[in-house]
């Protein structure tokens, strides 16, 4: 099993990565999320899980442990592919994804290309557990199921040209510090502070 890449990026995309190792360049497919972690680096190291199948091997990359462990428990529900859980990564965060499974968010997850309310369910049933065993004594912040403010604060910072997984570590933070943000207007004022 490989277990990291350590090397220089040759050529980046915002869904996959080449990494020169000794002379061989790796392609490694990534979440938006390690895309906005690694962007600016032209040397890397990237912690890897090598998918296997009868026709093909390959190999998905993530700039954090938490990230890949939660791909792990992702491809470990049943109808989770290495392709959806890459899908569910680039639209959520981490810690969306855990705050969505504890809280019992199946809308989270629908909003997911390629899941749908069954397989939504599943993974909040199945890794539930899972996730509360992982994080022991961290406090997880579980986001309220419906936060329009925070979605379209979300929509409109995007809109202006901002990088959603920033804006979205943003916008967590935020609401983290501040819980009794209640107009779209003030959370965009604040972030754009954060962010300029």
């Amino acid at each position: 099993m490989i277990t990291y890449l350590k090397g220089e990026i040759t050529f980046k995309t915002p869904t996959y990565v080449v990494v020169e190792v000794a002379g061989v360049g790796y392609r490694v497919n990534i979440s938006l999320f390690t895309y906005s972690e690694i962007d600016k680096l032209e040397k890397v190291k990237i912690l890897t899980y090598l998918h296997i199948k009868e026709d093909s091997h390959t190999l998905y990359g993530f700039s954090q442990e938490s990230e890949r462990s939660l791909f792990k428990h992702l491809i470990s529900v049943s109808g989770v592919g290495p392709s959806t859980a890459q899908i569910c990564l680039s639209s959520l965060n981490p810690d969306e994804i855990r705050a969505a499974i504890v809280g019992e968010d199946v809308n989270a997850f629908k909003r997911v290309k390629g899941i749908g309310p069954k397989t939504a369910k599943r993974i909040i049933l199945d890794l539930k557990d899972k996730i509360l065993k992982e994080s022991g004594d961290q406090p997880l912040t579980i986001l309220p199921a419906d936060n329009t403010v925070r979605d379209e604060a979300l929509s409109a910072l995007v809109a202006l040209g901002f990088n959603r997984v920033q804006v979205q570590k943003v916008l967590n933070k935020l609401l983290k510090e501040h819980p009794n943000i209640k107009g779209v207007e003030e959370l965009i004022k604040l972030a754009l502070k954060q962010m300029a």
